[in-house]
Parts: C-alpha cells; sequence; structure tokens
C-alpha cells in the first residue's frame, strides 16, 4: 500500500472531505465517539484543524483519504496528536507508519520541539502498541479519566517520546518509584 501525508487547508472542499470523513465514522477509542458534520464545518472556519500552531495531515493510501493526523500546540515545547484512521484501514499498518512519519515531521520542522506526547484509552490495545513500536515511552496513567459513549470510565494513558530519544534511537523510561516513602501505596491515617 502506497501511503503519503498531505496538509489539510481549510478551504470548503477539503472540510467537506474532512467532514465526510469525520462524520462518516464511529471513533470508539475517542470521547466522542460520533462526530457532527456541522461541528467539522464550524471548526474548519474556526481554524480548528489549520492555524498558525496547528496542523491536520490526510492519510492518504492509494490515493484514499483513509484517515488524519492533527498536530496542536506546535508553539509549545510538548505538542500533543490526535490520530484517526477509518476502520476500513485499521490493522493495516496505517497507524504505525503516521505517528513515526509525524515524530520525524515534527522534529525536523520545529527544532525548538522537545518533546511530543499522546494519549490513549487504556483499552486500546492495537494503539498502545503503536505507540511503544515507534519509540514513545508510557509516562502516565490517569485513573478514570476518559468517559465513554456509554457511561464506562476508562483510565487515560499517556505516553511521549523525547527528541534526545529520537535522535539516539533509544526509549527512556520515567522514574516510577522516585517518591521517598512511597514504596507500598496505602492509605494512613
Amino acid at each position: 500500500m502506497r501511503v503519503e501525508y498531505e496538509r489539510f487547508v481549510g478551504d470548503e472542499a477539503q472540510g467537506e472531505l474532512l467532514a465526510d470523513l469525520m462524520a462518516g465514522e464511529s471513533w470508539p477509542y475517542h470521547v466522542g465517539e460520533r462526530v457532527d458534520r456541522d461541528a467539522v464545518r464550524r471548526r474548519v472556519a474556526e481554524g480548528y484543524y489549520d492555524g498558525e500552531w496547528v496542523r491536520t495531515f490526510w492519510i492518504v493510501a492509494d490515493g484514499t483519504h483513509a484517515g488524519v493526523v492533527r498536530l496542536e500546540d506546535l508553539d509549545d515545547e510538548t505538542p500533543m496528536f490526535d490520530l484517526r484512521i477509518r476502520s476500513a484501514y485499521r490493522g493495516h499498518g496505517l497507524g504505525g507508519g503516521a505517528v513515526a512519519w509525524l515524530t520525524e515531521h515534527v522534529f525536523s520542522a520545529f527544532p525548538e520541539i522537545s518533546r511530543i506526547e499522546g494519549t490513549t484509552r487504556q483499552d486500546n490495545h492495537a494503539m498502545r502498541r503503536v505507540f511503544r513500536r515507534c519509540g514513545y515511552a508510557k509516562e502516565a496513567h490517569y485513573r478514570e479519566a476518559w468517559p465513554s459513549a456509554g457511561g464506562t470510565v476508562y483510565d487515560s494513558i499517556g505516553y511521549a517520546i523525547t527528541r534526545k530519544d529520537w535522535l539516539a534511537g533509544t526509549v527512556t523510561p520515567p522514574n516510577w518509584h522516585d517518591e521517598p516513602g512511597a514504596e507500598t501505596p496505602g492509605l494512613t491515617a
């Protein structure tokens, strides 16, 4: 499969394509599992998808708009991203390719950025594998922080990659045991 990344430009035609993609799919591992077409159009007009410090890129597989990756907070030392792949293209390696591409793109195009973060729901095992395969380290585990459309509240898992690790091709995990005297969790009176 031939995969390319094309920058989204906020014109009306691309806005309609994006509204079709976003509203035409179910996004089971996002807080908003269903997306309203008019809300996407409104956000396009407001610069939510393309602006001074935000960029969205189409993931184009064999000539088809198979997904998007949205980078935000590019004016910060630690931007974040949102990745969405159409259901017909999930499980074919597009997620890993997109995360590897966006990591190289951000670190190459923005020399002041020192790290990139992303979060996912605890039960999104495919995305968690993508993070690990792409050199991202698990840095956060937020308990009961991700509400779902069905009412279940999941844990939210945060991953990040540093420029230093990316350049070295290594993964440096955080020190999870750095709290003096807190080796055994428990309540004290």
